[in-house]
């Protein structure tokens, strides 16, 4: 059988699509999984053994379509679930097997904060859509696949970090998912062991403001390595802290435990760091924390986050206990 999986992006999202698409292509006697996602969003999965071909789109959805078509698929799985996930599926006319996306519980939660999510994890929802095929969740968790060929060298940082070091993940797509700067500082301060900054090109500006306390002891890795080389840095880490982003997911992929950072949204929107039944076990702790500021009404704002504070005292942020979370990040350490 031929299956066409459908994520367009982004890399978080992407990679929570990838249980599916594992225990769909194991599973399915015979089957053959294509994989449609933006040509922007082609490093996320391109090392994936489990997607035998990709299409990407560009801009021209009717050339895309067109060739679609040809394919001759007998399912569509839609992960994403918006208008030109709607226009190829009425286009192809084959049988479509679709994620519940929560659309109106979101609102609900993020508007009105009445909560009527279902507690199920966006990644077992994806994997649910499969269950007319007999899919199963089968434990493992989520992938992330770096190219053999890249890799993050000892000398591509710094000798004092070469023993081990934490890596701070500071960037994030919206202002209020990310830890302000001055907090930035205070955290690195409070943990007396090597940091890596990790972010792109845009959060080098930041990480060298984070750096300059102890430029010994914090390396800013922000803008200087590719996708898969970040996450080579992650793997290579005892501890990631991050905000929610794409590289939490990838730390929970390559089975790191995970300090997870949380502002204008939350792990309320079943979307928490995700680990399989058989992945980390770290001499008895949890995999992970969820650090939030407790008793804000307002929490979460957004599905996604938002450019600015909505209530323009941002707290969720600004009042993170930063103590708990080097003091939590110690345990590990």
């Amino acid at each position: 059988m031929k299956f066409l999986v459908i994520r367009f992006s982004s890399i978080g999202d992407i990679v929570l699509t990838t249980p599916a698409i594992r225990c769909l292509k194991q599973q399915v006697e015979h089957a053959e999984v294509h994989f449609l996602t933006k040509q922007s969003m082609k490093a996320v999965t391109e090392g994936n053994p489990y997607i035998d071909r990709f299409h990407y789109f560009n801009s021209n959805l009717d050339s895309l379509i067109k060739t679609l078509r040809e394919e001759k698929f007998d399912y569509i799985i839609d992960l994403h679930k918006n208008f030109r996930t709607w226009r190829i599926k009425k286009a192809l006319k084959v049988p479509v097997l679709s994620y519940h996306k929560e659309v109106i519980e979101k609102v609900l939660l993020t508007r009105l904060h009445i909560n009527k999510m279902a507690g199920r994890h966006i990644v077992e929802r994806c994997i649910d859509a499969l269950a007319p095929l007999g899919v199963q969740n089968d434990g493992k968790g989520m992938d992330y696949f770096i190219p053999a060929d890249i890799k993050v060298k000892a000398e591509d940082l710094p000798l004092s970090h070469s023993a081990g070091f934490v890596a701070i993940v500071i960037g994030a797509s919206y202002y209020t998912k990310k830890l302000p700067v001055y907090k930035l500082r205070e955290l690195c301060s409070k943990i007396q062991y090597p940091i890596v900054l990790v972010g792109g090109k845009e959060d080098k500006a930041e990480g060298e403001k984070i750096a300059e306390i102890d430029p010994v002891k914090i390396y800013n890795a922000c803008g200087k390595f590719s996708l898969h080389e970040s996450a080579d840095i992650i793997r290579q880490s005892r501890l990631v802290i991050s905000h929610d982003t794409g590289m939490q997911y990838i730390a929970c992929a390559l089975n790191k435990p995970v300090l997870a950072i949380w502002g204008g949204t939350s792990p309320a929107l079943d979307v928490e760091p995700y680990y399989g039944t058989a992945q980390l076990v770290h001499h008895n702790q949890a995999a992970y924390h969820n650090f939030m500021v407790k008793g804000l009404p307002c929490q979460p704002c957004s599905n996604y986050g938002t450019k600015t504070c909505p209530r323009a005292h941002f707290k969720c942020m600004q009042d993170q206990d930063v103590d708990l979370i080097a003091k939590t990040a110690y345990t590990y350490l």
